[in-house]
């Protein structure tokens, strides 16, 4: 009797679940609809909804090779393990999806805008935008932080700016924080261009499809917002859902489908630079302590000076952790993986941690809690060394690896390797 309770209860919610994402997805239909202009694309694509405990997939939908059955308006299959669950751009039985993780947010506006986003990952080939993101490492260092909070202090002035001047002021200090940053860090050009024209034209996409633009709080919205992205463990790969949709909002203002003017070779600093008609100072030096002082830069500062003592304490628990003590490198082949973006670690030297990771490659698939090290060339992770060995499985307090059939670890120098038998 039990047992067919638990049955009828599970197949009920599931029910529900359909039925409420049937409304969801009618209600993004809806939204894409009236933008399609944004791109001159139609947004709407193929969309996988994921529930990451039972790995059931429901999906809008058909794929093209039987993964799905139809059920209620909706596609419902099971994802195998070998893929990663994230909210990502993938493809998977003969199609390109865009994958959301189930529950999702209870706001209609928060759900449009992180639907869209995934669903203009899915659309970027065809956009010609390359997908690819770098990890930043600047952005985890004192300086970095620094004039990157104070450009998002001056955003913040810029959107409750009276007077079109007086937003002009505040936009150009902001873009003056940024340069001069990229003069400390001048990789930062790059690839601080790269993750914004990524992921921050993405979250643009999203938020402009959710209807941000009509909102007479938008202010209000994105101060909330700046505000909870200042309390991420790190910036280095979450800085850009909030720079492009701010300064995407002020040139909207001025030009309602700016973004088509983007390619995959704009440099997006430059571009708003001259959209603005911003002219920098030759000389930030005699400019920038009285700018500092406007935005709240001597508690920035010491705020940042007390997390850089704790960043050095930390880097040195993994450097000891994964680098000095007894550890299992594994060497990629074809890796996939799926992360927190807001609390990765650059390593100076030797690439960045990662605390929590699922990573799956032809060897099997590592899920790790307690960090992982990925080499600076993307080629090989490392993780402290395994306390138990059992078969095709391995683990140790923060992590644990299933190997697939022909793989298994071998001592090597008093660390631990992975390879063929």
């Amino acid at each position: 009797m039990y047992s067919f309770l638990s049955i009828i209860t599970k197949a009920f919610s599931q029910d529900i679940y359909i039925d409420n994402l049937v409304s969801i997805l009618q209600e993004l239909r809806e939204a894409t609809t009236k933008h399609t202009d944004l791109w001159d694309k139609e947004l709407y694509g193929g969309l996988l909804f994921v529930d990451p405990k039972t790995r059931i997939v429901y999906a809008n939908e058909p794929d093209k090779e039987g993964c799905l059955q139809p059920t209620k308006g909706l596609y419902i299959g099971t994802l195998p393990t070998e893929i990663n669950i994230a909210n990502t751009a993938m493809k998977w039985g003969g199609k390109e999806w865009a994958m959301v993780m189930l529950p999702l947010p209870d706001k209609k506006e928060e759900r449009i805008t992180l639907l869209a986003h995934e669903l203009f990952h899915r659309l970027q080939p065809q956009l010609h935008f390359i997908n690819e993101e770098r990890d930043n490492a600047h952005l985890d260092t004192q300086e970095g932080r620094i004039y990157l909070r104070l450009e998002l202090e001056a955003l913040k002035k810029a959107l409750f700016a009276k007077t079109l001047k007086e937003q002009r002021k505040h936009l150009m200090h902001a873009l003056a924080f940024r340069t001069y940053r990229y003069q400390l860090f001048p990789k930062a050009v790059e690839d601080e261009n790269v993750m914004e024209k990524n992921e921050g034209l993405a979250e643009y996409t999203g938020l402009t499809v959710a209807g941000f633009q009509n909102n007479p709080s938008v202010g209000n919205y994105f101060k909330v917002r700046i505000e909870n992205f200042e309390k991420n463990p790190t910036f280095v790969r979450s800085f850009a859902y909030t720079t492009i949709p701010i300064y995407g909002y002020f040139a909207f203002k001025e030009k309602k489908y700016w973004n088509k003017d983007i390619t995959n070779e704009t440099n997006l600093t430059d571009y708003f630079i001259k959209f603005f008609n911003i002219t920098l100072p030759e000389n930030f030096s005699k400019f920038l302590n009285k700018w500092v002082n406007i935005y709240n830069g001597v508690k920035i500062t010491e705020q940042e000076k007390i997390r850089e003592q704790q960043r050095q304490q930390l880097l040195t628990h993994y450097r000891a952790k994964l680098i000095d003590r007894p550890h299992l490198r594994i060497t990629f082949q074809k890796m996939k993986l799926s992360f927190d973006p807001r609390n990765v670690i650059p390593l100076e030297g030797a690439g960045t941690v990662y605390p929590q990771i699922r990573i799956t490659d032809v060897w099997g698939v590592l899920s790790v809690t307690g960090g992982a090290l990925i080499s600076s060339d993307w080629r090989t992770v490392t993780v402290e060394a395994p306390i138990e060995i059992n078969g095709n499985r391995a683990q140790s307090k923060s992590w644990n690896l299933i190997l697939e059939k022909g793989y298994t670890i071998v001592e090597q120098e008093g660390n631990y390797i992975v390879c063929p038998q």
